[in-house]
């Protein structure tokens, strides 16, 4: 849902459904790219009246309306969408959209490439087929935190690869879930625990990097979407937040030495300070700066 006719492809879900007045309502229509991976794009929106005439996408929209009432029609009918409910329409399904109500509405949506999604729907069944989900509104909490955290994500400072990856397995997982031909669970498929111990050491030694999905695929000798649903089975973390502890790790070792934090940022594999400082206090509750003030407090 965006005024392309075809496209390629710290808030928590509480905060993003909250009611806003009037005086922090936009004044105007906006729109923004986030962030954007290969077959995959971070959009966000805000409208009052009209937004867009009918259009079809090639990819997945998948997203959450955060306040308002965002209305389209799709599939000749008329669908209506409050703050926290979710979104799903499917390719080349033609639809518009329009505010529902006087005080217009904003959405963040996902637009994923099928052949990405269907790369991670084949790790989590042998008869994998492509999603369908009857209802293009739905009340799913789960999948509406994957899509607010993909956000929080994206704005930090992109999406690195091995995020990525989580990202689409994890959508991949919301929309069998409501997809009654689906299994709701992933199928029982056994564990390659060499091979998911040789990429854990894998991570453990690149703590002070970012790690491409194509290297551990070199290691593990498995597809990334299968390595990201072993991994977790039996770590019970994706790669990425594994990478990314090891990364947060070795920066929380260094912040008593002197260094500015901009250069310890770097030094773990950061973007850069604002990145590394959202990372370590969604990690630790805390900022760096406060934690090497009570450090040094003892």
């Amino acid at each position: 849902m965006t005024g392309k006719k075809n496209r390629s492809g710290g808030e928590g879900i509480e905060r993003l459904c909250g009611h806003a007045s009037v005086a922090q309502r936009p004044r105007r229509d906006w729109f923004r790219n986030v962030a954007s991976a290969p077959g995959l794009e971070l959009f966000e929106a805000w409208f009052q009246g009209h937004a867009y005439d009918k259009h079809r996408h090639d990819t997945y929209a998948i997203g959450l309306t955060y306040l308002g009432v965002q209305a389209f029609d799709y599939r000749g009918a008329a669908q209506v969408s409050t703050a926290g409910k979710v979104i799903v329409l499917h390719p080349d399904e033609v639809h518009d959209g329009h505010a529902g109500s006087d005080e217009g509405f904003g959405y963040r949506m996902l637009y994923v490439s099928p052949v990405r999604l269907f790369e991670a729907v084949r790790s989590l069944s042998s008869d994998a087929v492509l999603p369908f989900v009857p209802d293009a509104v739905s009340s799913d909490p789960k999948l509406a935190r994957v899509i607010a955290s993909a956000f929080d994500d994206g704005r930090a400072a992109g999406l690195e690869p091995l995020a990525t990856d989580s990202l689409i397995l994890e959508l991949a997982e919301g929309l069998r879930r409501n997809d009654p031909r689906s299994v709701a669970r992933a199928s029982g498929r056994s564990l390659d625990l060499p091979a998911l111990q040789r990429v854990r050491e894998f991570l453990d030694a690149a703590f002070d990097r970012v790690v491409s999905s194509s290297e551990l695929e070199g290691v593990s000798g498995l597809s990334r979407y299968d390595l990201a649903r072993q991994f977790r089975a039996a770590y019970g973390n994706s790669p990425y937040r594994y990478s990314l502890a090891r990364r947060l790790d070795f920066a929380r070792c260094r912040l008593s030495r002197e260094g500015s934090l901009a250069e310890l940022a770097v030094e773990a594999g950061f973007a850069d300070q604002a990145h590394f400082t959202r990372m370590f206090k969604s990690a630790h509750g805390i900022t760096p700066a406060r934690y090497v003030r009570l450090h040094k407090s003892l």
